[in-house]
């Protein structure tokens, strides 16, 4: 049941309005999470929660509570769009059987046509970042996007992804790259999935 619905989601930035947010994010960091800058903290949602790793501080009340204060701040202040899809795997499966597209690869997809039509609608160029999974799921997944961006998907065609995506192949990066972005896409997908699903 904790697994049944998928949330993927995706933060859309300018470039100038990405690295005033990479800037705060990492000066909040600075302020409360003691580390060197060759192995810098990353926020990532779970670790945060459960107050273990680089969050032990955490578990005292106070801390969490200013840290964050401060963190929905930053993403206040933050100038970006988010996009989300919710997949319910479970049904997925029930109507489509063995037919059923992978739901990862479905959520990109949706995620896909909307970013290329909203970029097409600004006539604006722009890239495609995920986090890395691992091996074999980050090979399929650079498939998928490849599929999309080649012969377009469901009633958008090809050159809408062409026009709008700056690049054919999908920027994977892991999570200990310290990306702005991913983490934040990390830190807004429970709660995201959560208030959707409230809807």
């Amino acid at each position: 049941p904790h697994h049944r619905f998928l949330c993927l989601l995706g933060c859309w930035f300018r470039n100038p309005e990405y690295l005033r947010f990479h800037a705060a994010l990492e000066s909040l960091k600075t302020r409360h999470l003691p580390h060197h800058p060759d192995d810098p903290v990353i926020l990532h949602r779970e670790d945060m929660i459960n107050a273990r790793k680089a969050f032990k501080n955490f578990q005292d009340k106070a801390r969490r509570g200013q840290f964050d204060a401060e963190l929905l701040e930053v993403i206040r202040e933050g100038s970006f769009r988010v996009m989300a899809v919710v997949i319910d795997k479970l049904a997925l499966r029930q109507t489509y059987g063995d037919a059923a597209a992978h739901p990862y690869h479905l959520g990109l997809g949706f995620l896909l046509q909307r970013f290329a039509g909203y970029l097409n609608h600004i006539n604006r160029l722009g890239d495609v970042m995920a986090e890395s999974r691992g091996g074999a799921e980050d090979r399929l997944l650079k498939e998928s996007y490849v599929r999309v961006y080649e012969r377009g998907v469901w009633m958008t065609r090809a050159h809408v992804f062409q026009s709008a995506l700056s690049s054919r192949e999908l920027k994977l990066k892991p999570k200990s790259a310290n990306i702005a972005g991913l983490q934040l896409a990390d830190l807004l997908g429970h709660p995201v999935k959560q208030w959707i699903l409230r809807q």
